[in-house]
């Protein structure tokens, strides 16, 4: 019997506390939680902002056999006794183990902003990152500013845009996501914005926050009741580092998710793989289920999961899949559709008849057909325009809607099946669906799903009662 400790309390743990149960694990397990609130599942965040899902959803079900103690802040890891210290309150405990598992996470970049913080690092009033629901609170006031021109800056922006809040997107390039999506497709991407009500000021550097507004390097400025930091976050290594754990990027580690320390394991944003660290949500959630594994006993390499990047927002349906180095590989073929009139935008790079990386805006169907070939591994078809416009007649469907028992939502294991019959035992809106099965919880890329389906069961409803003429 061997006890397993446990530092960070977010989706990775939770999921890792689930696959250990399913695996049988006959040992302890303590987890170390330096918040107080319940794990979150922080890709929905946005969600919240915008107010189509409550705060309360993003809280998994707590999961039995595990002791979490709250408000424990590790302040040192002593790998030769193995033993981590920690703090809670005014109180210094000690946690032995046998396996420690390392699931720090990612702390937010804070830039350095004259006005933004002190001295300290304590951001000023009216200024905040997007890491917890109580980040939601902080946005506040008719006006806000968002800066920083990555995925969660886009996200943050659109958001706000749909709530009705005055929002501005502050980014040094020329457009936001231009290093992803390229020259044209950013700039279809900013487009798509304006039209969603953000104003984005592309290729400006925020010089100073002054409260109630952003100025900026060509002597402009932004309105900001609120300014919002979406400008990245850095793997959370410092304990590794002080323990003599190897750390490049993030806390390196093999294919059995194993630190240069035999005892010690990482997974989730702290954690480096095979040169990288880890690229979203689902890439954590797998390492989790191959770490249960392992520490159960089983003969499992890790594998790192497609990198698909799908973006959260109303504006416009955008996908970055596969490693944008493809597109420069040696014997790569490009595919590529331009509509400038229908705003859409694709490229393709191909490995012989496989998909080697893509960029869509504007094609939501050619997104999630593309994802599903990519992940899969499938060749596509000779019709490549079919499946850029999204004809499916010509190739697979990406699922298969027919199968009562097919998987929905992956992150939380909820199957068709399942939905529709929390619908059946009353369940008839989308977040009532969403309580009574966590789906949509995870990484949130089968919301639409969901939604389609609840209209899809309330639609048939209502025709079953109208009556016969």
């Amino acid at each position: 019997m061997s006890h397993i400790l446990v530092l960070g309390h977010g989706p990775a743990t939770h999921r890792l506390l689930r696959g250990l149960r399913r695996h049988g694990h006959d040992g302890t397990v303590t987890v170390l939680s330096a918040e107080y609130r319940p794990v979150q599942h922080r890709p929905l965040l946005t969600t919240v902002l915008q107010g189509r899902l409550e705060a309360d959803m993003l809280r998994p079900e707590p999961e039995p056999g595990a002791l979490v103690l709250t408000g424990a802040v590790a302040t040192a890891v002593d790998t030769a006794r193995r033993v981590v210290h920690a703090r809670q309150g005014d109180t210094v405990t000690a946690h032995p183990y046998d396996v420690l598992v390392l699931a720090c996470g990612a702390r937010p970049v804070i830039p350095p902003l004259p006005g933004a913080s002190d001295r300290t690092g304590r951001l000023a009033p009216g200024v905040t990152t997007l890491r917890e629901v109580t980040d939601c609170d902080r946005i506040q006031g008719t006006a806000v500013t968002v800066l920083g021109g990555g995925p969660l800056g886009v996200e943050t922006a659109s958001a706000l845009a749909l709530r009705g809040t005055v929002t501005t997107l502050v980014c040094s390039g020329p457009h936001p996501l231009h290093e992803r999506l390229g020259d044209t497709g950013a700039a279809l991407l900013t487009a798509r914005l304006r039209e969603a009500g953000v104003d984005v000021l592309g290729g400006r550097r925020a010089v100073r926050r002054e409260p109630g507004r952003l100025l900026l390097d060509d002597g402009t400025e932004a309105a900001a009741d609120s300014l919002v930091l979406c400008t990245g976050v850095e793997p959370e290594v410092r304990l590794a580092r002080a323990a003599g754990i190897r750390v490049h990027h993030g806390i390196v580690v093999d294919d059995a998710l194993c630190t240069s320390d035999s005892r010690v394991h990482a997974i989730g944003d702290c954690a480096e793989h095979a040169g990288r660290t880890v690229a979203g949500h689902e890439s954590a959630l797998a390492q989790a289920d191959t770490l249960a594994a392992v520490l159960t006993g089983r003969e499992v390499a890790h594998r790192p999961t497609p990198a698909v990047l799908r973006l959260r927002t109303h504006a416009v349906d955008v996908a970055c899949v596969g490693p944008l180095a493809a597109f420069r590989r040696s014997g790569i073929r490009t595919v590529g559709l331009f509509d400038p009139a229908g705003r859409r935008y694709a490229r393709l790079a191909l490995d012989g008849d496989r998909i080697a990386a893509a960029v869509l805006l504007g094609l939501p169907d050619a997104i999630a057909t593309v994802s599903h070939l990519h992940r899969r591994g499938l060749p596509v078809p000779s019709d490549r325009l079919s499946l850029l416009l999204g004809i499916r007649s010509h190739f697979p469907p990406a699922e298969d809607d027919d199968r009562t028992d097919s998987m929905v939502c992956l992150c939380n294991h909820v199957s068709r099946r399942q939905l529709a019959g929390a619908w059946e035992l009353g369940a008839r809106t989308v977040p009532a669906l969403v309580r009574a099965t966590r789906a949509t919880t995870g990484c949130g890329s089968c919301t639409e799903r969901v939604e389609t389906l609840c209209a899809g069961w309330t639609d048939a409803a209502g025709r079953e009662l109208e009556p016969t003429p």
